[in-house]
């Protein structure tokens, strides 16, 4: 019979089992032993079921091990089987997995080395006398051999997830160290490729051809083809994640970083998204970031313009990775070496972005971005340096113009009346232009705009969030999307993060989607949404049709299978036979019997 994870493991959260049967023979039955009352009795009998299980094969530690997964998965912090020898249990049988391939394939002992490492990454997660346990019962190398892939993809997922907790803990960071190179180089190659690798030996495949031992872990035994897509492309993102998270561990050392600032790896590192939706993931772009309080990071970047170029991308999203993009443009500029690299590409991105009220709540950002672009703004007003970009050139000038010279000028020579006197101005321009918009006339429009752009004073930042938004209308009719976006992002800036102007989201949205970005364009059309939402005067909206239609076509083409599809090298039909020089060959696993493929 083929063992199925149970879907409800009768585990309390106090370790007691609810009696599955009435009697048992077996003296080292973990289940019964959990419901031994004994407390010191219990702990001498688990002792021992750790010493046995890697030299026993008995189908009961298939099921014990489900059970020992879901406790460390609900229990992370609770001592007592770290201390009762469950690290140098896991990764005998981690060991045994690989070495023994007959045993591996024999009955259910496929699930031993998945369940082992995933029980060593959920106990060393938070605690770092758990990790130094588990680093003195020397669980690393065998985590390394599942993280090169000597298994399958499933089992890499939980060993980049057990060797980054043992990474970022101070206390155990040098014992994974010790074979840095092995695994910055494996995390490197995961990150890069593993959304095609799962598509290509997973999602790819039809049901019959799919690992049984693998849809059972994906689902639970619950599981339907749409809900095992969903988890198996769920899972190829965390590969992703947690092989960013590992090298972040290195990085923030400044260790490897020749290794990670590969100009390859560099360039497709800001488009790796994986993991967003974990608070603790850095992404591409936060890596990036890390790499960016390095000065061989900051080398490295600079040189890369397709990285700088993404950075400026995203410092002007909608989602948590624009404090990352901001503040690695932020370390290029300090620098005197690479400020001088990337200032042409993104001073006018961060001129936009010079009335940012805040970044992510921890530094005033406008002000930080004003500060640093116009550090020595001196050399180019007065000393007639020149910059290679007459547009960054322009934008600096403007940046001089708008925070300096504007800001002195109202502050010491505006009385009451004055500002009055162009607010109806403004006002009046303001509506000239709406009307000679509806009359057809864009260009028209857009002047008018602009004129009341230039009249109206800093501190009505309300009536400036409106005029920079109809303008970005007009360029967006227009069909130039780069002003739009710089427009958009300026009435962005000038609103509150809490409640930003919808409008401006939803015409930068339209903006990126005309330029081809994707997820810029998904991450404003879905926070217009929200903001539709959360507005107190308009509760009960649904969705509008035609941002639910841009959503749907950014989903459909940020999907892992379209990403995956668009790589294949090789048509499904024709897969080769083996997975690498150093991978087992699994097939499907009955009761002693192996057909594999």
């Amino acid at each position: 019979m083929e063992f199925q994870i149970p879907k409800n493991p009768a585990l309390k959260t106090n370790h007691k089992l609810l009696p599955a049967k009435q009697t048992c023979m077996n003296g080292c039955c973990f289940f019964c032993i959990m419901s031994d009352t004994d407390s010191s009795l219990r702990a001498a009998r688990m002792y021992r079921l750790f010493k046995q299980m890697p030299l026993e094969d008995d189908q009961e530690h298939v099921l014990a091990l489900s059970g020992l997964w879901k406790i460390a998965l609900t229990q992370p912090n609770d001592p007592e089987f770290p201390s009762l020898g469950i690290f140098r249990c896991m990764a005998k049988l981690i060991e045994k997995g690989i070495s023994d391939k007959d045993w591996l394939l024999r009955h259910q002992n496929v699930y031993f080395p998945y369940y082992a490492a995933h029980i060593i990454g959920s106990y060393t997660m938070n605690k770092a006398n758990f990790a130094h346990k588990a680093v003195k019962s020397h669980v690393v190398r065998p985590l390394m051999d599942l993280l090169e892939g000597k298994i399958s993809w499933v089992e890499q997922r939980v060993a980049l997830r057990a060797l980054g907790h043992l990474a970022k803990h101070e206390a155990t960071f040098e014992a994974v160290a010790e074979h840095e190179g092995e695994i910055v180089e494996a995390a490197i190659n995961i990150a890069s490729t593993c959304l095609k690798e799962v598509y290509d030996k997973f999602l790819s495949l039809n049901e019959t051809r799919r690992l049984k031992y693998h849809r059972n872990l994906l689902t639970r035994g619950h599981g339907h083809l749409e809900l095992e897509n969903r988890k198996a492309e769920d899972w190829a993102r965390q590969l992703q994640c947690w092989s960013l998270c590992l090298l972040d561990c290195f990085a923030s050392k400044e260790r490897s970083l020749r290794l990670i600032c590969k100009k390859q790896f560099l360039d497709g590192l800001c488009g790796m998204w994986g993991g967003m939706g974990n608070p603790g993931s850095p992404a591409g772009i936060g890596l990036v970031r890390t790499l960016c309080h390095t000065k061989v990071g900051r080398e490295s970047i600079a040189e890369s313009q397709e990285v700088v170029d993404s950075l400026c991308k995203v410092s002007r999203s909608s989602d948590d990775r624009q404090y990352s993009a901001i503040e690695s443009l932020l370390q290029l500029l300090k620098d005197p070496l690479t400020r001088y690299k990337v200032i042409d590409t993104a001073a006018p991105v961060l001129v936009d972005l010079s009335e940012l009220r805040s970044i992510d709540g921890k530094i005033k950002g406008g002000q930080a971005i004003t500060q640093t672009l116009l550090q020595d703004y001196h050399k180019i007003k007065y000393c007639k340096m020149s910059l290679k970009s007459e547009i960054a050139e322009r934008a600096l000038k403007e940046l001089w113009d708008l925070k300096v010279e504007r800001v002195k000028r109202e502050s010491m020579m505006m009385s009451e009346e004055e500002i009055r006197e162009k607010e109806v101005l403004v006002g009046a321009l303001k509506k000239e232009g709406n009307s000679v918009f509806w009359s057809g006339d864009i260009k028209g429009a857009m002047m008018k705009y602009s004129e009341a752009l230039d009249l109206c004073p800093l501190k009505m930042w309300r009536k400036r969030i409106v005029l920079h938004s109809n303008r970005a209308q007009c360029h967006l009719l227009l069909r130039d999307a780069d002003a739009a976006i710089s427009d958009t992002t300026r009435a962005l800036c000038l609103s509150s993060e809490a409640f930003p102007h919808s409008k401006s989201l939803w015409r930068r949205s339209q903006a990126y989607d005309m330029k081809g970005i994707t997820k810029e364009s998904l991450m404003d059309c879905l926070m217009f949404i929200n903001s539709r939402f959360e507005s107190r005067h308009k509760q009960g909206l649904r969705i509008p049709c035609y941002a639910a239609r841009m959503v749907n076509k950014h989903m459909n083409a940020l999907g892992l299978c379209e990403s995956a599809k668009s790589e294949m090298y090789v048509e499904c039909e024709g897969r080769k036979e083996h997975e690498g020089q150093n991978q087992i060959d699994i097939g499907e696993q009955s009761e002693g019997k192996n057909d594999g493929r």
